[in-house]
C-alpha cells in the first residue's frame, strides 16, 4: 500500500474497480503522484487527458472507415488514440473541472460506465479511472454537481500533506538536507501555506540551486510578484526566503550579472518554463530569440498568442488503426532540440487560451502527447501598467502563474542591446544611447524603450522630424520627452563622453589627482567619469581603453571595484583587462 493517503486511495480504487475523483489546491502533486506513483508500484502506463484543452471532437468522432467483412464505407465511432495504448493502463482526467459543458457530459459517461460511445475502457486496457482538479471557483470554469455523475465515483479531498511531495522533493535536490527546509513550510500558517505551495517551493529551491534570486520562483500574479502574507495582511516574504536560504547553506542574490540571458541560458540547461515581463519595447523578443539560436542553433518555434489558438497547435484526425490521432503542428514535430516562445503571452485570443496552456507549461504535452526535443519554454509578456497607463492584458491565476520555474521583472538596463544598436547604426547610435544615459531622468526614459530609441536614429538617418519617433498619445499630443539634447548630438555637438574625455586626458587625469588628493571619496569631477564608465557601451570602453586606464588610476578603490561586479560577462573581462592595465603602468 502507498504511504501517503493519496497514494493509498489510488490502490484501493484500482483494486475495487471505481472512478476515483480527487480535488486538491494546485501545486501539491496530484498529478505528479499519479505520474510517478502508477508506473512504479502497478507497472501501468497513466494516460494523461487534460480536460482544458479538449474540444468535442477530441475523445470521439464518427468517421466513414471502409468495413473489412463487406468492403463497403461505414460510419464507425473512432476513439482518441491514448484511450487505446495496447497496454494496461490507468486513465487521469487532469484539470477535469476545466472542460466545456459538451466534454463534461461525454466525461460522464466515461466516469460512470469506462465506456465512450460505443467503446469499453477495459477492453481497451483500462484498469483505473481518475479524475482530478481545483475546485476554487477562480481557476475553473464548471462545478460538478449532478448526482447522476457524482453517485458513480469516490471522491477524495487532500491537502498538501496528503501526497509525497517531501520525498519527491529530497530525492530531486539530493545535495540538500530539507527536513529543516520542510520545518520552515510547516511553520507556516495555513494562509501562507496556500500561497507557497509545495509546486512553489521547488521554483524557489531550482532557483536557490542555479544560484539565482530565489524570489524568481515566487510566480507573478496579474503582473506583481506574489507575496506571501498571512490573512491579516502581514507579509512575510523576505522572512520566509531569508529563513529556507539559512538552512540550505545558500545566499540568495537580490539580482545576477545579465539577469535575462542568465536566465534564459538557464532554462534551456535544465528545461524550466520561464516567464519575462518587461515594458513594451524593451528587447524581450528579441534577446530570447538571440539566446535560443546561440543555445541550440536554430530559430525557436514562435507563437503570438494574440493569433494563437490552442487548435492551431493540435487537432484530432483519423488514424489507419481505426482511432483518432492528434495532428500537431509541423514546428513541433520532430526529435529536433526546440525552444516555445510564447509572445504576448497576456495578450491570448481568449481567457480559455490561458488555461488550454496549463498543460504545455507544466507537462510539455499537447493533448496527451508529449512534444519530442522540447528544452524550454519562455513566455514573454507586458506588465498590466507602464508609465502610468493601463495596458490591455488579460489577468491569471494562481495556477496558471505558478507553472513557471521562473519568472522576472526586465527593466530597461536588463537587456543589453546598446551594443546591438552601436553594432547596427555607428556613431548616430552612440550619440542616442549617451542622449539616452545622461540627458534625461529615470521616468523620460521608460517613455524611451530600445525600439524606441531605434526608430529615433531610423528618422534622423533620413532627415525626418524626430518627434514622429515617440510614443502618440493621440489627440496631437505625445510622450513627453524633450527632444533638443538629442538633436544637438545627433548635429555633433560635444557633451561628456568617452570620446570628450579622450580629447583631454591628460587635463581630466590631473583633475581626478588633484580631487583625490583633498578628498577620499573625490569631486563632483570624479562622479562625471564614474558615471560615463558605468554607462558606456563595451565597444566603447575598448575603442578608448588607453584613456580609461589613464583615468582609471585617479578614481577612488571603492568606485573601481564596482566596475568588477554585477557586469555582464563581456564587460567583466574588459574591466579585467583594464585593471591589469592600470596596475602595469605602475
Amino acid at each position: 500500500m502507498g504511504e501517503s493517503l493519496l497514494e493509498r486511495f489510488i490502490d484501493g480504487m484500482i483494486a475495487a474497480g471505481i472512478t476515483g475523483q480527487v480535488f486538491g489546491e494546485h501545486g501539491i502533486g496530484k498529478t505528479s503522484t499519479f505520474l510517478s506513483y502508477v508506473p512504479r508500484e502497478h507497472g501501468l502506463d497513466v494516460v494523461l487527458v487534460p480536460a482544458a484543452n479538449l474540444t468535442p471532437d477530441d475523445l470521439l468522432v464518427n468517421a466513414p472507415v471502409r468495413d473489412a467483412a463487406t468492403g463497403e464505407l461505414a460510419l464507425h465511432q473512432l476513439i482518441m488514440k491514448q484511450l487505446n495504448p495496447g497496454r494496461r493502463f490507468v486513465l487521469l482526467i487532469d484539470d477535469s473541472l476545466q472542460a466545456g459543458d459538451t466534454i463534461q457530459s461525454q466525461l460522464m459517461q466515461v466516469a460512470c460506465n469506462w465506456t465512450l460511445g460505443e467503446h469499453d475502457l477495459r477492453a481497451l486496457g483500462c484498469v483505473g479511472v481518475f479524475l482530478t482538479d481545483n475546485e476554487s471557483a477562480a481557476e475553473t470554469s464548471a462545478r460538478r454537481t449532478d448526482l447522476a455523475v457524482l453517485d458513480r465515483m469516490a471522491t477524495l479531498h487532500i491537502g498538501a500533506n496528503d501526497t509525497s511531495w517531501r520525498e519527491s522533493l529530497t530525492a530531486r535536490y539530493p545535495r540538500w538536507e530539507l527536513d529543516s527546509a520542510f520545518r520552515v513550510w510547516a511553520s507556516q500558517t495555513p494562509a501562507v501555506r496556500k500561497l507557497l505551495s509545495p509546486r512553489t517551493l521547488q521554483h524557489v529551491l531550482d532557483c536557490a540551486a542555479e544560484g539565482l534570486p530565489m524570489r524568481w520562483g515566487l510566480p507573478l500574479l496579474d503582473g506583481a510578484r506574489l507575496r506571501l502574507t498571512e490573512d491579516d495582511g502581514t507579509d512575510r516574504t523576505d522572512e520566509i526566503l531569508k529563513q529556507l536560504a539559512a538552512e540550505l547553506g545558500v545566499s540568495d542574490p537580490v539580482t545576477v550579472a545579465d539577469p535575462v540571458r542568465r536566465l534564459l541560458r538557464t532554462a534551456i540547461a535544465r528545461r524550466w518554463a520561464v516567464l519575462l515581463q518587461g515594458p513594451p519595447g524593451c528587447g524581450k523578443t528579441e534577446i530570447a530569440k538571440q539566446i535560443v539560436r546561440e543555445e541550440t542553433g536554430a530559430d525557436p518555434v514562435y507563437f503570438s498568442l494574440p493569433v494563437t489558438n490552442v487548435e492551431d497547435l493540435c487537432v484530432p484526425v483519423p488514424a489507419p488503426d481505426g482511432t483518432l490521432d492528434t495532428l500537431l503542428t509541423r514546428a513541433l514535430l520532430g526529435p529536433r532540440p526546440k525552444v516555445i516562445v510564447w509572445d504576448e503571452y497576456n495578450r491570448p485570443k481568449d481567457r480559455a487560451a490561458f488555461a488550454r496552456l496549463m498543460e504545455i507549461t507544466q507537462e510539455w504535452s499537447l493533448a496527451g502527447r508529449p512534444i519530442e526535443g522540447l528544452r524550454a519554454q519562455f513566455a514573454l509578456q507586458n506588465p498590466p501598467y507602464h508609465v502610468g497607463r493601463k495596458l490591455q492584458v488579460t489577468p491569471n491565476n494562481l495556477a496558471q502563474a505558478s507553472r513557471f520555474t521562473a519568472s522576472i521583472e526586465v527593466g530597461p538596463d536588463d537587456i543589453p542591446s546598446g551594443q546591438w544598436l552601436i553594432d547596427t547604426y555607428g556613431r548616430p547610435a552612440e550619440a542616442a544611447l549617451d542622449w539616452w544615459k545622461y540627458d534625461i531622468d529615470d521616468e523620460g526614459r521608460d517613455w524611451v524603450s530600445k525600439r524606441t530609441l531605434e526608430r529615433l536614429i531610423k528618422l534622423h538617418l533620413h532627415e525626418q522630424p524626430l518627434q514622429a519617433g515617440l510614443i502618440y498619445l493621440g489627440d496631437g499630443e505625445y510622450a513627453p520627452i524633450p527632444l533638443a539634447g538629442l538633436e544637438a548630438r545627433l548635429s555633433g555637438e560635444r557633451r561628456l563622453g568617452l570620446r570628450e574625455l579622450a580629447d583631454d586626458p591628460e587635463g581630466w587625469a590631473a583633475r581626478l589627482a588633484g580631487g583625490l588628493a583633498d578628498c577620499d571619496e573625490g569631486t563632483d569631477d570624479t562622479d562625471l567619469v564614474h558615471q560615463v564608465f558605468s554607462n558606456a557601451e563595451v565597444s566603447q570602453l575598448r575603442e578608448h581603453l588607453d584613456v580609461v586606464v589613464v583615468l582609471l588610476r585617479h578614481l577612488p578603490p571603492k568606485l573601481r571595484a564596482t566596475y568588477l561586479v554585477g557586469q555582464t560577462p563581456e564587460k567583466l573581462r574588459f574591466w579585467i583587462d583594464a585593471v591589469k592595465a592600470m596596475h602595469a603602468l605602475r
